[in-house]
């Protein structure tokens, strides 16, 4: 009977512990991804790698590629071109306006103009075609593979198109950006007279986990559309691609960056709320391995010493649950047939972090110390130490030659005497 009461305890555990991670995570949105910032493990997915319309999450690349080739306070002029081409939402620039690039930035992602990714193309890549072609090849480079952008602002085309994941990827790299840390932070901002406009510009984001608006339904419960640890990225609408949100998110050591496509309405930011509350509730980032810590004594041969202190050469940090954090093993690779010298700091072996047989992270194994050559493992050495033999070598040698020398003497001896002539007797 207490068999049985162990075994179904053990069930219950095991199946009560699995319901607490993943399960009852309905979103609305066609696609969702989440990912820990810091290590890009994806913490939790749906349908993240189908091709979806991106709208003016788009515009996260456009400003990646404008801080890269260009100066927060370059001068910005408007042309025809440009205003020709703007459908949708606006700043109202005209041809001919100037301004600068930290402005056109603002005016970009908060309030999410089309005109102002329009203008920053045409400056950074000289034509708004080869600004395309600029935004696909570091897309590339990103390792955003479902991805093909035809405009710099998301406006629909059927060919461009992205996914979850891409984006995750994408938001991550504009939020390594300083520039655009600080603008997608903002909740309202103003951009003064120009040489065109004779009056202050005023906008607010567009983002509305960065402030409350009306009441969404998170698990059952209503709460303000503002999420208390968010800071950026991009939102996104278009009649095809509906609601689409990139979110990250910071509390204490941990950053989370969220994706959420084609959602109705409001519920882009239920569904961003959820995925940062299991992002934040169920993970932690655990530090698996540590900057000097010791592996093992590692054998060197013909080393001064048989062995140096092996230790690791950085942090392993990786996001993971309570129960999966006694799980984690340890495999360590040194390299073959170790001999001296080797030098303090060198890499003598490679250490792995492994969680249900997955690499987690892993670092080199370096030597603590220097390791001198044993001088008796070099032929002087060798001969020194086994001098007995040396001077027994010699003593065979001499032994040798004394004989050799005798030897030679006697045949010298009796060829003296073979051939001596007889004096004569008168």
């Amino acid at each position: 009977m207490k068999r049985l009461i162990y075994f179904f305890s053990i069930l219950i555990f095991i199946f009560t512990s699995n319901l607490s991670y993943g399960q009852g995570l309905e979103l609305s949105g066609e696609a969702a991804i989440l990912i820990d910032y810091d290590t890009n493990e994806i913490l939790y997915e749906k349908n993240s790698n189908l091709k979806l319309y991106p709208a003016s999450t788009t515009k996260m690349m456009t400003a990646i590629l404008a801080v890269e080739n260009s100066k927060l306070d370059e001068l910005v002029t408007v042309d025809e071109e440009v205003v020709s081409l703007t459908y949708g939402s606006h700043v109202a620039l005209e041809p001919g306006e100037t301004l600068t690039m930290e402005q056109l930035l603002h005016a970009m992602l908060l309030p999410s103009a089309n005109d102002a990714a329009l203008a920053i193309a045409k400056h950074v890549g000289g034509s708004i075609d080869n600004f395309v072609l600029m935004m696909n090849q570091r897309a590339q480079a990103l390792g955003a593979l479902d991805t093909n952008f035809v405009n710099p602002n998301g406006l629909h085309d059927d060919k461009h198109v992205s996914s979850a994941y891409d984006l995750a990827l994408i938001g991550k790299e504009a939020m390594e950006h300083e520039e655009i840390r600080n603008i997608v932070n903002k909740v309202t901002y103003e951009i003064p007279p120009t040489n065109k406009k004779s009056e202050s510009r005023y906008f607010k984001i567009t983002n509305r986990l960065l402030y409350n608006s009306d009441p969404i339904d998170v698990d059952g419960k209503l709460v303000g559309t503002m999420y208390p640890f968010a800071s950026g990225v991009k939102t996104g609408y278009t009649s095809h691609a509906k609601n689409c949100l990139v979110s990250y998110a910071e509390k204490l050591d941990q950053r989370l960056i969220s994706v959420v496509l084609k959602a109705d309405g409001l519920n882009v930011y239920a569904d961003s709320h959820k995925l940062l509350n299991y992002g934040f509730e169920n993970f932690s980032n655990v530090l698996v391995g540590y900057t000097n810590e010791f592996i093992d004594n590692i054998t060197i041969g013909d080393g001064d010493t048989p062995y140096v202190a092996g230790i690791l050469d950085r942090d392993i940090i990786y996001p993971m649950s309570t129960l999966s954090q006694d799980k984690v093993e340890k495999k360590i690779k040194i390299r073959e047939d170790l001999k001296a010298p080797i030098e303090k700091g060198q890499i003598i072996g490679q250490a792995e972090f492994l969680l249900d047989g997955k690499i987690i992270g892993g670092g080199n194994i370096i030597s603590t110390a220097t390791v001198l050559i044993n001088p008796s493992t070099t032929l002087w050495g060798k001969l020194i130490k086994n001098w007995y033999l040396f001077v027994f070598l010699i003593a065979i040698l001499l032994r040798i030659y004394t004989l050799a020398l005798r030897k030679k003497r006697r045949r010298s001896k009796a060829k003296g005497t073979m051939y001596r002539v007889p004096y004569n007797v008168k």
